[in-house]
């Protein structure tokens, strides 16, 4: 395997030992700086230089991508994508992960835990949003911190309330987060490689510090994580588009709740706490996987007219209720079935002879036209509103005043 590290630091420890651990593995390696990169585009045939000369060919690519560089960087990614170069971390992940709100957001539609967050830019919203999220003391993050930068607890609303306009003020964006009281001062580290766990440690505030990162002087000790938390580290890094990712998770009373995703973990302090060859899984998953390149299947499914993708539910009395796959004329339609959600479990290319049950949800690809016509009629009126000609009433939106009507703005 021919393989590229994509890094602005080739001696840093993850970097060194991401590279050991592929030539011991016969692997041609070479750390490549992201910003050397140059990008051109043309009809059917992108390419990459590096250095003003062509990149030669590579069979995999590992990026390791800065923050303070993600722009520029998952363009990178994103170009070997398109040429076909297997990338443990496709670019959309690595932005997915990047921003704290849009991972959240994310995170937020499926049956996984995550503190209580709200994102606010009204002043007048602080603190309603505080008492959301269960009144202070509350968290205050800066959406795109890291290490433990931009993490400020609150232990009074007018306390937090001072600080979100001061920042605000600075332009900068913060999200308001529940204090999970009974992890003050520890969380999870989880690293996942593929759908497994590969080492994971519990990193432990010191003194006044509640924050448990190691760059705040954070202690560590291996931990060896139940079904519970592991199976929450796997589905988190694959919901966000993952392959290498470091899990974050505050143990809560009520089971995990993940804080962050990172997609460029760092190696020392993990496999200094759990001697594990960490980067040897990593190294090992991508040979395995060389075959495999990621792809985006919604711009891959949807080139054909009124083909698309779109996710149908099964609400209780429906005529599905009780019937198979097979059996449910979705195949007569044009349409199949590309995943089967359950409650919190996945299930990839379900079965024919899996018998569909209420609330269950169905990824499907097919003609937009025939899945459109599955949606009960009451939802549709919801989701598609009602046109009205200008100069008439068009209805109230739920933030109106009920006794309002719309009229067309008079010009100037």
């Amino acid at each position: 395997m021919k393989l590229a590290i994509l890094s602005r630091s080739p001696k840093c420890y993850s970097t060194r030992r991401l590279r050991e651990a592929a030539e011991q593995r016969s692997c041609e390696v070479k750390v490549l700086d992201t910003l050397k990169f140059s990008i051109d585009l043309e009809k059917g045939t992108p390419e990459l230089f590096f250095r003003s000369k062509k990149l030669s060919e590579y069979d995999a690519v590992l990026p390791r991508i800065g923050a303070s560089i993600s722009y520029f960087g998952t363009a990178v990614v994103r170009q070997f994508e398109q040429m076909g170069v297997y990338c443990a971390n496709t670019a959309a992940g690595i932005s997915n992960s990047r921003d704290k709100l849009r991972s959240l957001q994310i995170l937020s539609r499926h049956q996984i835990g995550i503190p209580e967050t709200a994102f606010v830019r009204d002043r007048n919203d602080v603190i309603p949003a505080i008492e959301r999220v269960g009144g202070a003391p509350v968290i205050i993050k800066l959406i795109e911190g890291t290490q433990g930068i931009g993490v400020i607890l609150a232990d009074s609303v007018k306390v937090a309330q001072a600080i979100i306009e001061t920042l605000q003020s600075a332009k900068q964006n913060v999200l308001v987060q529940k204090f999970v009281s009974e992890s003050k001062g520890r969380d999870i580290r989880a690293l996942v490689v593929g759908d497994t766990v590969v080492a994971a440690m519990r990193r432990v505030a010191q003194g006044d510090e509640y924050r448990s990162n190691v760059h705040r002087g954070g202690q560590t000790e291996a931990v060896e994580l139940d079904d519970h938390y592991r199976e929450t580290a796997v589905r988190a890094a694959q919901i966000m588009g993952l392959r290498v990712a470091g899990v974050d998770m505050l143990e809560a009373n009520d089971g995990p709740q993940i804080m962050e995703v990172n997609s460029s973990p760092g190696l020392e302090g993990i496999e200094t706490c759990t001697n594990l060859d960490v980067a040897g899984s990593i190294i090992d998953y991508m040979r395995t996987q060389v075959d495999f390149p990621e792809i985006d299947l919604r711009q891959r499914l949807t080139v054909s007219t009124g083909y698309g993708v779109t996710e149908i539910h099964v609400p209780p009395g429906s005529e599905y209720v009780g019937r198979t796959i097979a059996n449910s004329g979705l195949r007569e339609r044009d349409i199949n079935v590309l995943m089967l959600y359950r409650g919190a479990k996945g299930v990839p290319n379900p079965r024919a002879s899996r018998v569909l049950q209420p609330h269950d949800r169905l990824l499907c690809y097919g003609k937009l036209e025939s899945m459109r016509t599955m949606v009960p009629p009451k939802t549709r009126r919801g989701r598609i509103p009602d046109i009205s000609h200008l100069g008439t009433d068009s209805g109230v939106a739920d933030d109106m005043d009920p006794q309002a009507t719309w009229r067309p703005k008079e010009e100037e």
